[in-house]
Parts: C-alpha cells; sequence; structure tokens
C-alpha cells in the first residue's frame, strides 16, 4: 500500500509508461499511407519527364555517347545515381527526423522500444531488393555490351605499339583474315580510324610491345590491348553520329605514352566504301579522305613534339 501524500517512485512510473504507451497517438492512417504513395509517385513521374542527367552534368559521366552500347551504359550510369540518391535522402531524412522527434524533453524517460518488426523487416529486405535490381540491370547491360556476333558489318584490326597506331582494314573476322587497306600512324601524321554508321563493327586488338588501351571517349569505355597472342574482340552495333573524334592510349605505356593519340572519323557508308576503295587502289589515307569530301588530317588532336634527341636523354650535358 502506499500512504496518502507519498510521490510514487520514479521507476514505477517507467515500468507503466510502456503499457500506457500503446494506446497513445493515432496509427497512420489510409490517407496518410496514400499521400505518401501518391508523392513518390509524383516524385518519380517528374524525374523520368525530364532529363535528370543532362540537367545534373551526368552526375560525372561523360554524355553524347555514339554508340547504343555507350547509351545503355549511360542509361545505366544515370539510373543508378538517381537509386542511391534516393536511398541516401532517405536515410539523411530518417536520421534529422529522429533526431528532431526524439530529442530530449526534460528528465522523463522516453518510452523504451526494444524492437520493431515490420521496421527491421523494411531495413533488412529493401537493401536486397535494391541490390537485386542494380545487379539485374548491370547484367543486361554488359551482356550487351560484351556481344559478339559471328558475322559483323566491318572487322578492323587495332595494332598499337610504342607509341602509335595501326588500323587494318579486314575482309572477315579472326586471326587469319586479309588485310585490304591499312593505316599507320607517324610521329609527323596521326593516324586516322574511318568507320561508317549504321554498320556492326568489331575491333580486334593486338600490341607488338607493351600492354596499351584502346579508348575513344564519346564510345565511354576503352579496351586493353595487350602483347603477344592475345586478341581483346568487341564489337560496337553501329556509330549513330557522323564526325571527328579524338582517340587516345589509357595505359600508361612508357615515356611517350601522352602523345600516342588517333583520330575515329565517322561517316556515312557511301563515303566509307568509297574510302576503302581508293585505299585498295593505292591512295593514302590523306587522299583517300580527300576523294570523299574529309579533311585530310586529324581535326580533334595533332602531333606533339617529342624532342627524341641528344638533349632529351642528357648526353650533350654528360659530354661537355
Amino acid at each position: 500500500m502506499v500512504a496518502r501524500g507519498s510521490e510514487v517512485r520514479p521507476s514505477a512510473v517507467r515500468q507503466s509508461s510502456p503499457r500506457n504507451a500503446r494506446g497513445r497517438g493515432p496509427r497512420p492512417s489510409i490517407a496518410r499511407l496514400a499521400g505518401l504513395g501518391a508523392g513518390g509517385a509524383a516524385l518519380l513521374a517528374l524525374l523520368t519527364g525530364c532529363d535528370v542527367g543532362r540537367t545534373f552534368d551526368g552526375f560525372g559521366w561523360p554524355q553524347q555517347g555514339i554508340s547504343p552500347e555507350a547509351n545503355r551504359m549511360y542509361d545505366l550510369w544515370i539510373g543508378s545515381s538517381i537509386a542511391a540518391l534516393a536511398v541516401g535522402a532517405l536515410v539523411w531524412g530518417l536520421i534529422f527526423w529522429c533526431i528532431i522527434r526524439y530529442r530530449k524533453r526534460g528528465e522523463a524517460l522516453p518510452v523504451q522500444t526494444r524492437f520493431n518488426m515490420p521496421m527491421e523487416f523494411l531495413y533488412t529486405i529493401t537493401p536486397i531488393l535494391v541490390v537485386a535490381v542494380l545487379f539485374y540491370y548491370t547484367a543486361v547491360v554488359q551482356t550487351g555490351v560484351d556481344k559478339v556476333r559471328s558475322n559483323p558489318d566491318v572487322t578492323v584490326e587495332v595494332v598499337a605499339f610504342k607509341w602509335n597506331w595501326q588500323f587494318n582494314y579486314r575482309d572477315r573476322p579472326g586471326e587469319d583474315a586479309n588485310t585490304v587497306a591499312s593505316t599507320l600512324g607517324t610521329t609527323e601524321v596521326i593516324p586516322i580510324l574511318v568507320l561508317p554508321t549504321g554498320r556492326s563493327i568489331r575491333f580486334e586488338e593486338t600490341s607488338r610491345d607493351v600492354i596499351h588501351s584502346f579508348w575513344v571517349p564519346e564510345m565511354l569505355f576503352k579496351r586493353d590491348v595487350f602483347p603477344g597472342n592475345v586478341r581483346n574482340v568487341f564489337e560496337v552495333s553501329s556509330l549513330d553520329t557522323e564526325g571527328a573524334y579524338v582517340g587516345r592510349c589509357a595505359e600508361l605505356c612508357g615515356t611517350y605514352h601522352s602523345m600516342m593519340n588517333f583520330e575515329l572519323r565517322v561517316v556515312s557508308p557511301d563515303q566509307y566504301d568509297r574510302f576503302i576503295e581508293a585505299k585498295r587502289g593505292g591512295q593514302s589515307t590523306q587522299e583517300a579522305l580527300i576523294a570523299v569530301g574529309e579533311e585530310p588530317l586529324a581535326q580533334t588532336t595533332h602531333p606533339f613534339e617529342t624532342k627524341r634527341d641528344n638533349n632529351n636523354f642528357g648526353n650533350a650535358s654528360a659530354g661537355s
């Protein structure tokens, strides 16, 4: 028994508060849940109705890809970025909501909750679903990018060496194919790789010395070029936009690595056919480009002064 006028011990209040707290406060109503769902749908419609990638500068990913594979990889990156931002906004929102909602108010001990099954289910299942969806779309895009056809329209052999490029136009895929035309880069002339729009193109890469890397930024990915018997093969289903695009070696391969550039020139199918015929007729790459109405020299890069002389290696100072 508790005498009249005596105070109830704080522990009694604390023990009884969880039981009494169960009935306090209305449960989330259906209208509130419907409002949250409508808000989420409106946000999704807003994100899909505008070019989010262009608005936010691709979230750091290069834009204006020139092949379907490049565009699929770009879309995957944008979707992944939006998903990451949505999860981050939710997590930070819950953190700040808890900080404000459950901040200290007086000396009373707040209701103690040992577990919450719906919440634990939510933060266990949601990450699994997010990872599963991202894995699925990544696998689909990667399979499409790595797809190799049995009979591509154009086959080009990319030969890398210190510190330049050779492009061999082949009559069919495979190492035993015949080269019908070739372009060889020199210190004075940047090599130009001419390819058509609207045709599937296979790249077969090999190196004469060390590992190089074939990279055209507008294709949105690069492929290593290995020496020896390894031939790295990849394809693009088409090139969609005509123009001149800079190409580079993206693997540190030696002293003049930074000067190992080339140019990808995308032309119409008719121009490409006439270019190959001109090359087969004995014309140089520059003469063949002029014959199809293209600029004969690279437009996106230029030969670098390599300074390959005695002073470059210190021999002059050693003898003085």
